[in-house]
């Protein structure tokens, strides 16, 4: 064999022995560690109280004309054993009490031949939620999912109503509505103008950090109506019995005796004018002892103070009405409900819902016609000088003003944001208000 042909053959066999030495490499760690990664169990899914992946999990709606045993026995339940389950379950939770539209969730597990329910889950609304577990005995427990709350502030100048604004900015009108209990006795709602400004902190709920779950409640409120500024901060002024209400800057209590309106949002249509004079009856004099509110059927008609109910009937030109006496000064009455919700004897606090604005009795249209008394004479309510709810504790006073100083730095440091300027000076004002902000509450 010639010296050259020597030569290639010896340098295939070393090209050989060199790839076989590179197969037979050592893996590499990353590859190691992907080969584990795909034997790793699967990522614990935890709700209610339940790693899911030990179940298959059924989730639905409560439908018009389902039944907590017709839901169990639509899936392989029998009756014996869900009669077991509702009497097991019944002293903890009603449920007779199903709503339309609410969701629930059933865990099943296999049985002998088909897969069976163990566990039925109840939400009446996005945080609370209730459990019924028959997997061994029958035991109801009830939770609530965590809630995460984020701060907001808005401002807004007011061009046709606090509703209206807020939805502009796409906030939600449950602000407007807090907005409007905490101004109750201070602000005339249904007189607002045109030009009236206001600034708003408040807390939004948020379950799993992405599920929007309602307006928390309102920090603190700033409103300007007719140029006449009024501050609003939420205090608790008793920890044990988580007593809470809305103070001024000066830590004068915005609650008063009695609210303005028995209704929301609503509009006067009448005032009390006892030398009115109507064209039906010849132009004659006939006296209006009541303020009529306007509002849609249906609209819940609110006791204005604290009191007992003395009168819930129909009679006459009055249709359906509830009186109410608060004390022996004040009494007040609610006229022309479609329905009342109250009876004699019944106790009702200030914001509880006595009726419905109807049209029974004498009335061309829907409306409460709201009557006032004092010491036994119908008077107008917007002429009294009602007494105001008990102000801070001297005690507690010097600590309200310290709590209420940040606070009242961060609204007085929001911009307003006017929606009528022009676009690009309607950015430039959010952008330094930062109207629209979020960060964690505290």
């Amino acid at each position: 064999m010639s010296k050259r042909v020597l030569g290639l053959f010896m340098l295939t066999v070393f090209t050989l022995a060199s790839c076989k030495k590179e197969n037979k490499a050592p893996i590499e760690d990353t590859q190691i560690s992907a080969v584990l990664a795909e034997k790793v169990e699967p990522v614990e899914l935890r709700e209610f109280g339940y790693n899911l992946n030990d179940y298959t999990v059924v989730r639905d709606t409560i439908k018009a004309g389902d039944s907590f045993g017709e839901i169990l026995q639509r899936n392989n339940l029998q009756y014996p054993q869900i009669y077991n389950i509702v009497e097991g379950a019944k002293s903890d939770f009603d449920i007779t009490n199903l709503q339309v539209g609410k969701p629930y969730t059933l865990l099943m597990v296999d049985g002998d031949s088909v897969q069976l329910p163990k566990c039925f889950i109840y939400q009446p609304n996005k945080i609370d939620y209730v459990v019924v577990d028959f997997a061994d005995t029958t035991v109801v427990k009830k939770g609530k999912k965590e809630v995460k709350l984020v701060e907001r502030e808005a401002t807004g100048i007011i061009d046709g109503s606090l509703y209206l604004t807020l939805q502009e900015q796409g906030l939600s009108p449950i602000v407007a509505y807090k907005m409007s209990d905490i101004y109750a006795w201070t602000v005339d709602f249904f007189r607002i103008q045109k030009g009236d400004r206001f600034k708003v902190i408040y807390t939004e709920k948020y379950i799993d950090d992405s599920i929007y779950a309602g307006v928390d409640k309102v920090k603190a409120a700033y409103f300007e109506h007719k140029g006449e500024p009024f501050y609003a901060f939420r205090f608790e002024t008793d920890s044990t019995k988580h007593i809470v209400d809305y103070f001024d800057e000066t830590a004068d209590n915005l609650r008063r005796a009695f609210l303005k309106a028995p209704v929301q949002f609503s509009r006067i249509s009448s005032r009390y004018n006892l030398k009115r004079r109507i064209a039906l009856y010849g132009n004659r004099v006939r006296p209006h002892k009541g303020t009529d509110f306007a509002a849609p059927v249906g609209t819940p008609i609110l006791s204005t103070a604290n009191g007992t109910v003395i009168a819930s009937e129909r009679r006459g030109g009055n249709g359906n009405y509830v009186k109410v006496k608060h004390n022996s000064t004040y009494s007040t009455q609610y006229l022309h409900m479609k329905k009342r919700k109250v009876k004699v004897g019944d106790y009702v606090k200030q914001g509880d819902v006595i009726g419905w604005v109807g049209m029974t009795g004498n009335t061309s249209g829907p409306h409460v016609c709201y009557r006032f008394w004092k010491n036994g004479k119908q008077v107008d309510p917007f002429r009294q000088d009602l007494p105001q709810a008990e102000p801070i504790s001297d005690s507690l006073k010097v600590d309200y003003l310290a709590f209420i100083s940040p606070i009242k730095q961060q609204l007085d440091s929001l911009i307003f944001a006017d929606p009528n300027a022009n676009e690009e000076e309607f950015i430039t004002e959010l952008n330094q208000d930062n109207a629209i902000s979020s960060k964690e509450s505290n």
